[in-house]
């Protein structure tokens, strides 16, 4: 989030950004300029609304107390969430690895109320796009395809979160792209998080192979060192990835489509693999070729927080 005061702004005061997730919080706080000033990480707090509220609680007073000032010095809170946030006024619905399978729940109330500002709840990867854009020249419309233990897109056109009418936008998880495929727990078959989820990349490069590293990045490093089933994985994985950018990049045609979650440790390799897939698709089809999605794809860094930091972002834009 480095470049220029969000909206011009110059004055000193701070916000705080959470990502919130169902095996850990982070939580930054940031300046007008969008540095970094302080961050935290914490476990994965109890589930459920009161559970949530805790959790969100409890890393707003631990960042406050590292960075030194009190709770209610925090201008404004953004936070996201995993679950259908609606756009009008902010309730989460249907988080499930929250614990909240109904709703609505209204975090933004009780956590106003804690530092006496302005509150924005998101959902997390719609905010986490709004990190990535700023990581990559604050590219004014981008997909941020987030790989973890779901599927899904978070969009930015010209700037702002879109997260369509009813905070659905970029829900392609439980798109089919192989009828064949493997049976999805959503009912239909070969859905996108049967076969580029991380769960779904453990099932196939399990963690006893995994010599300490995450099973995406242990499954790189197999298929790097010549290892003949891990190279057939990694291509069968990185195709299935390619197909997704494509599908987000000819339904949106955006700047760029930006890799993240989880399943990118596996880092640059990575990239270039899903890069390769993307030019053997586009030298079969004139079509993909006119997109040139192999050099419209790129990764985030290794390390960097951009759902806190869209979360900040976001905050923000939630100040008068």
């Amino acid at each position: 989030m480095e470049g220029d005061p969000v909206g011009g702004r110059s004055d000193e005061r701070v916000v705080a950004g959470l990502d919130v997730g169902g095996s850990k919080t982070l939580a930054v706080l940031a300046d007008a300029r969008g540095q970094v000033l302080t961050s935290i990480r914490r476990a994965a707090g109890h589930r459920g609304p009161e559970g949530l509220l805790a959790t969100v609680t409890g890393a707003l007073t631990e960042l406050a107390a590292a960075a030194g000032v009190p709770v209610d010095a925090v201008a404004a809170v953004g936070i996201g969430v995993p679950g259908l946030v609606d756009p009008t006024n902010g309730t989460l619905r249907h988080a499930v690895n929250l614990g909240i399978a109904d709703g609505p729940f209204d975090l933004a109330g009780p956590v106003g109320r804690l530092v006496d500002a302005p509150v924005l709840v998101g959902n997390d990867t719609n905010l986490a796009a709004l990190g990535a854009a700023s990581l990559f020249g604050d590219a004014a419309d981008i997909a941020y395809l987030c790989l973890g233990t779901g599927v899904s897109v978070g969009l930015v056109v010209d700037g702002q979160v879109h997260p369509g009418r009813h905070g659905m936008a970029g829900e392609i998880g439980h798109l089919p792209i192989d009828p064949q495929g493997e049976a999805c727990e959503c009912g239909q078959r070969g859905c996108l998080e049967t076969v580029i989820s991380g769960r779904a990349i453990a099932r196939r490069w399990p963690a006893d192979r995994a010599g300490g590293l995450g099973p995406t990045a242990a499954l790189v490093a197999a298929a790097s060192a010549g290892d003949t089933k891990a190279v057939a994985v990694r291509d069968d994985v990185c195709r299935s990835i390619a197909a997704a950018v494509a599908l987000v990049a000819q339904s949106i045609d955006p700047e760029l489509v930006v890799l993240g979650g989880g399943v990118v440790e596996a880092g640059r390799p990575l990239l270039e693999a899903v890069r390769a897939a993307l030019r053997a698709r586009a030298d079969s089809s004139p079509l993909l070729g006119a997109f040139d999605l192999a050099e419209m794809v790129a990764i985030v860094p290794d390390g960097a927080p951009v759902g806190a930091m869209g979360a900040a972002r976001a905050a923000w834009g939630a100040l008068p």
